[in-house]
C-alpha cells in the first residue's frame, strides 16, 4: 500500500476491515475435532471468517491475525469483560502529571517472556516507539507520545507531545521483547513470535490453520485450561455451520441474520455474543454535488424508515444505532442518547419529494450514485435508500464493489464517484475512535469520505484535553450537531458473535477483544464439569 503523509491513512484498512464484511481466500482444512485434553481442558478448534496474515503486534492488521496475537503478548493494561480499562503488566493506574501530559506505569515483579527473558522497561519503550520509527501502517496510533523513558526497573514514563485524553486506550498496546524481535523481525512475525501470554506460538499455514499451545510457565493468572487452540479460516457462513454441526470445529464466529434462528435451533450448540464497538453507517459525499445541501441530505432522510431496514436486514445479529458511538459507549459517557434518537424521520415520500423538488441542488434528472462494499447488509441498506428516492420521483443506482475499488473510491469526494456510501468501522472505548476519523479535516480523503466541516473545531478540542467533562460537553454538541446536519445517518452496530458446542465451557463473546480464553473472569475447557 502506498504510503501517505496524513495520519489516518494507515488505521482505515484495519479498522474498516475489521470483521465488518471483507473477504478473502481462505478454505476449510486441517479441521480433526475436538480433543480431550489433561485436567478438562482439551484442545478447541475455532473457526475463523478470515485466515491470520501475520502475528506481530507492531505490523499487524487485521482482526483474524489479531485473534490469535492478543492470546501470545499481553499490554501494561487490558479490559475487563465489558470496556473498562485494567491494569494487567502493570501494578495499577498511572501517575498522571504535567496537566496529561505525563503518564508513570509500574510494571509488575516477575514478568516473563516465552523465552525466559525479564520484561524490562526498555522493551516497553521499543514496543512504543518502533511502530513509529519503522513507518509501519500502525505508526499513526502513536503519534501523540513524544518521548517514552525507561525509570528504574519497572517504571515507563510516556510524555505527550499533548495532552491526549484517550490515552489509556493506547497503553493496552501489546509488549514484545526489543531483543529478540530485533534479531531477526521476518522470523518474528510469521515464524516465531514470542510474547508474554499465556498461549505460546505453534504454527501456521497461511489458509490453512494457526495454532497457539498453552504456555506451562505462564508469570500470570490464570494458567489456561485449554492445552492448544487451533484456528481455521471458514469464509463460507453456510460451510462454518456445518463444520459446527458436524463436529468438525468447537467454535465458530460471525453467525449471519439467515443462519442466526438456526444456530439458536442446534441440540448440543448455542449462541455467545456481545454488542461490538462498531458503527455501520449511511454517509453523504458534503463535498460536491447534490447531497452538500443539508435540505437534500434530510430528504433523503424521509425517503425510508431506517428502522424498519436495521429490523428486515440486520437484526438479530446486530442492532440499530442512533450516534456514531457504540451504545455501550454513548451510555458510559452519559450522553444524551434518548435525544438522539428523536432525530431520525419516519419514512415520508410526500416531504421528501416536496423537499428535494424545491432544492436548487437537485436536477430534474437527478440520479443518485450510491456505492456500497461487498456485504449484504450495507448493500440491502442502500437498496433501500434507492427505492424510496425513486418513489420520490428521482432515480439512484446501487454500486456493489470489491473492497479495493470501495477503498479508493470511497475519499475521493466526487460525484460522479458517489453521492452515498454505506460503511462501517471499528473503534476502542473512547469517543475519539469514532469521532475523528469522521469529522475532522484531516482525515478528509482518507478515513473519511464525508468531507463535512460543521464540528471539526469541536472534535479537534476534545482530542486534546485530559479533562472529562469538557471533553463530554464537546463531543456532545458535536454529535447533536452533525445528526441534525445528517453528515451521517448511523445505522446499526453488530454483535461479535460465536456458535459455540455444548462441550466448550466458559467461552465467552467480548465487545473489544472479539472473545477471550482465559481470563480473571473466565477460562474455556472442554468437556464434563
Amino acid at each position: 500500500m502506498t504510503k501517505k503523509s496524513t495520519i489516518p491513512d494507515s488505521i482505515k484498512r484495519r479498522r474498516l476491515l475489521q470483521g465488518l464484511g471483507a473477504t478473502g481466500a481462505a478454505a476449510l482444512a486441517g479441521c480433526t475435532g475436538s480433543q480431550q485434553g489433561g485436567g478438562g481442558g482439551g484442545k478447541l478448534n475455532l473457526a475463523q471468517v478470515k485466515s491470520p496474515l501475520e502475528f506481530d503486534p507492531i505490523v499487524l492488521n487485521d482482526v483474524p491475525s489479531q485473534q490469535v496475537s492478543d492470546r501470545v503478548f499481553e499490554g501494561l493494561y487490558t479490559y475487563n469483560s465489558g470496556i473498562e480499562i485494567v491494569p494487567h503488566i502493570a501494578t495499577g493506574e498511572p501517575t498522571v502529571k504535567n496537566n496529561g501530559k505525563t503518564y508513570i506505569v509500574e510494571m509488575q515483579k516477575g514478568v516473563k517472556f516465552q523465552n525466559g527473558d525479564s520484561m524490562t522497561p526498555e522493551d516497553v519503550k521499543y514496543s512504543f516507539e518502533a511502530p513509529v520509527k519503522e513507518e509501519t501502517e500502525n505508526a499513526a496510533t502513536y503519534t501523540m507520545i513524544d518521548t517514552v523513558t525507561p525509570m528504574g526497573d519497572r517504571k515507563v514514563k510516556f510524555d505527550l507531545k499533548y495532552p491526549y485524553g484517550p490515552f489509556m486506550n493506547i497503553l493496552t498496546a501489546s509488549i514484545v521483547p526489543k531483543k529478540v524481535r530485533e534479531k531477526d523481525k521476518k522470523k518474528f512475525n510469521k515464524k516465531n513470535p514470542v510474547g508474554s501470554g499465556p498461549f505460546k506460538f505453534d504454527g501456521w499455514q497461511e489458509g490453512n490453520f494457526a495454532r497457539i499451545k498453552r504456555w506451562d510457565n505462564y508469570w500470570g493468572k490464570p494458567e489456561p485450561n485449554l492445552s492448544e487452540v487451533k484456528f481455521v479460516p471458514v469464509e463460507e457462513p453456510t460451510t462454518r455451520l456445518t463444520s459446527l454441526q458436524t463436529g468438525e470445529n468447537d467454535v465458530i464466529e460471525e453467525i449471519p441474520p439467515k443462519l442466526w434462528k438456526q444456530v439458536e435451533n442446534m441440540n448440543d450448540a448455542s449462541i455467545a455474543s456481545k454488542l461490538g464497538m462498531g458503527y455501520f453507517y449511511l454517509a453523504f459525499n458534503c463535498k460536491k454535488g447534490p447531497t452538500t445541501d443539508p435540505k437534500v441530505r434530510e430528504a433523503i432522510d424521509y425517503c425510508f424508515n431506517m428502522d424498519q431496514a436495521v429490523s428486515n436486514f440486520v437484526e438479530p445479529t446486530g442492532v440499530r444505532q442512533y450516534s456514531p458511538l457504540p451504545e455501550q459507549l454513548s451510555k458510559q459517557w452519559g450522553f444524551p442518547l434518548e435525544k438522539w434518537k428523536k432525530i431520525p424521520h419516519n419514512k415520508n415520500i410526500d416531504k421528501a419529494k416536496e423537499m428535494l423538488d424545491s432544492s436548487d441542488k437537485v436536477p430534474d434528472n437527478w440520479n443518485a450514485n450510491i456505492i456500497v462494499p461487498p456485504d449484504d447488509k450495507r448493500q440491502q441498506l442502500g437498496v433501500t435508500v434507492a427505492n424510496g428516492l425513486k418513489e420520490a420521483g428521482y432515480n439512484a443506482n446501487v454500486q456493489r464493489l470489491d473492497w479495493g475499488a470501495f477503498l479508493d473510491k470511497y475519499v475521493s469526494g466526487k460525484p460522479s464517484d458517489y453521492n452515498m456510501y454505506t460503511l462501517g468501522w471499528s473503534g476502542g472505548p473512547d469517543p475519539d475512535d469514532f469521532l475523528y476519523y469522521f469529522f475532522t479535516k484531516s482525515a478528509h480523503g482518507t478515513t473519511d469520505g464525508t468531507y463535512y466541516t460543521g464540528v471539526d473545531k469541536q472534535v479537534q478540542q476534545a482530542r486534546k484535553t485530559a479533562n472529562h467533562a469538557e471533553r463530554k460537553k464537546l463531543y456532545s454538541n458535536a454529535i447533536t450537531k452533525l445528526l441534525n446536519d445528517r453528515a451521517h445517518l448511523p445505522s446499526y452496530n453488530l454483535k461479535n458473535s460465536f456458535g459455540v458446542k455444548q462441550d466448550v465451557n466458559g467461552f465467552m463473546a467480548h465487545p473489544l477483544l472479539s472473545f477471550v480464553l482465559a481470563t480473571s473472569y473466565t477460562n474455556v475447557s472442554i468437556g464434563a464439569q
